[in-house]
């Protein structure tokens, strides 16, 4: 049998033959099959992460329900090692769907709770997502105060005409919206004053190691003003350590998320039959 000549890396032309490009689409395509499945067989759930009060770290701002897979062998997978496949997909939409109609459920049974629910601009007038919102709200005339929708910087620039017009409808029935990973993205200004988000939430490549990062602290310092000026609640993600909260709070931010006050669980208080911290 004749020996298969061996190639070099330069010698395979790029496309389809590219082996990085085959191994990012091969990757790709088989985190998009692990999401696919488990949507269909509906094997999905919340992590739920607290978000505390800066000037009073005892004390809940709200929670947030972060979307979680589980894949063939039982793994419990987070969005983020799945989110940039599937945003494009109807796949996508379902998972903006689950994750609504698990959030709406928790806040039916649990009328102390407070959650934001993360979704794709994308999915503004998805047929299904609305139906599961409508349905929800009409339960428990409570929920649309105590539900936060949020939206990523990224997804909201894409159709921010729409994305205002969804947002005055919602607000205008008590839902509230925050601006996801604020800073991260390209926000006209313009579209900033006329959004009308009630929470930014600065994004955590910002907020980690700030203490001994000059630049960031300008940064971060500077978006605290913009969201003063336009009386917009901030809150700073990923906050790692008490150092970064003090800092944090001496420059203003309202509340903080990260590991330093608890990582998201499945188990949260009111399910894991323990106290849950005292409401803001």
């Amino acid at each position: 049998m004749a020996r298969r000549p061996n190639r070099k890396l330069a010698d395979i032309p790029a496309g389809k033959g590219d082996p990085l490009s085959y191994a990012v689409t091969s990757r790709d395509e088989s985190v998009l099959d692990m999401v696919k499945n488990a949507v269909k067989h509906k094997q999905v759930m919340l992590a739920y992460q607290v978000v505390v009060t800066a000037g009073a770290q005892n004390k809940v701002a709200f929670y947030e329900g972060l979307i979680r897979v589980l894949d063939d062998t039982g793994r419990v997978i987070p969005a983020k090692d799945f989110i940039n496949q599937i945003e494009n997909t109807e796949t996508g939409r379902l998972i903006d769907c689950l994750a609504l109609e698990k959030g709406l459920n928790a806040l039916a049974r649990f009328p102390e709770l407070r959650l934001s629910i993360n979704m794709s601009a994308r999915s503004i007038g998805y047929s299904q997502w609305g139906r599961i919102l409508k349905r929800g709200l009409s339960h428990d005339p409570t929920v649309a105060e105590r539900l936060i929708l949020e939206i990523s910087e990224e997804s909201a620039m894409q159709v921010p005409e729409l994305v205002t017009s969804f947002m005055s409808e919602l607000q205008s029935r008590g839902i509230s919206f925050a601006l996801d990973d604020f800073g991260a993205g390209l926000t006209s200004f313009k579209y900033l004053r006329d959004f009308y988000f009630d929470i930014f939430k600065i994004d955590g490549q910002f907020i980690r190691g700030i203490i001994n990062n000059p630049d960031n602290q300008i940064l971060t310092a500077a978006m605290v003003a913009v969201a003063q000026q336009f009386d917009i609640l901030t809150v700073a993600e990923n906050v790692e350590n008490s150092r970064e909260a003090t800092y944090l709070t001496e420059l203003g931010i309202n509340c903080l998320q990260g590991y330093n006050f608890g990582a998201p669980t499945v188990k949260p208080p009111w399910l894991d039959g323990k106290q849950a911290q005292k409401s803001a």
